[in-house]
């Protein structure tokens, strides 16, 4: 299994948000994951080969192959580990739940959670005109949207700490209702009685831009505070 990734998180942080990869491209590399489009177009969530572009109006569209992605991350899902959780977890106790299950925190996982969700809070990102703003600054107006006793898909990946500046350490993860019609990068939860599946990926695959906008940006600086705020 690889996980497969197109430039950096920390590009993205200082609003390299055009990139040249094509969705058709992307798909080569796998049919499940999460990212971008060019001028941050909102939140991509691609599921079973099919990706959706989740807009800032909340309304999921599918994504066009010609479309271009500045940051996204994918793998071809192959569950190892299925479970069944049964009781009552908002997104902090999830993320301990899930630690609890993985071997290891030092390796990459894929993970997909599918069942209804009584409480679901996203958010999606409104398109960016140049000159760009850094990312700090868009989710300062992010769009907001709820959903309750709502069914579903979580779908996303955990990274080791170890990747931070190139991805998100930890779990990021966008969600998508079962009709495909809403959905956004999730920033809290409660779940109840969901079915959890996690893929095991040891080997990691990026590609990094090749345009001006990327030879020139400062990607020396720390930036795990502002990963903080634009995550959360």
């Amino acid at each position: 299994d690889v996980l497969f990734q197109a430039s950096t998180v920390n590009a993205l942080l200082e609003g390299v948000y055009d990139g040249e990869m094509t969705y058709e491209q992307l798909k080569r590399y796998g049919d499940f994951g999460l990212g971008t489009f060019n001028g941050l177009d909102g939140e991509m969530i691609g599921l079973e080969g099919k990706f959706y572009q989740i807009k800032a109006d909340g309304i999921a569209y599918l994504v066009d192959g010609s479309m271009r992605t500045p940051f996204a991350v994918v793998t071809y899902f192959e569950p190892d580990k299925t479970v069944l959780l049964d009781k009552s977890v908002d997104y902090k106790e999830l993320q301990q739940y899930l630690d609890n299950l993985l071997p290891t925190k030092n390796i990459f996982y894929a993970l997909k959670i599918e069942g209804i969700f009584k409480y679901i809070k996203t958010r999606s990102i409104p398109k960016q005109n140049k000159p760009y703003p850094p990312l700090v600054e868009v989710v300062k107006n992010q769009p907001i949207f709820e959903f309750h006793n709502v069914k579903g898909t979580i779908a996303g990946f955990r990274c080791p700490i170890y990747i931070k500046g190139i991805n998100v350490p930890g779990y990021h993860l966008h969600f998508i209702t079962e009709d495909k019609k809403a959905g956004g990068h999730l920033l809290e939860c409660q779940l109840q009685n969901v079915r959890i599946e996690i893929d095991y990926t040891s080997e990691f695959y990026m590609v990094l831009p090749e345009g001006a906008e990327f030879y020139k940006a400062d990607l020396e600086k720390e930036k795990h505070q502002e990963l903080e705020k634009v995550e959360k």
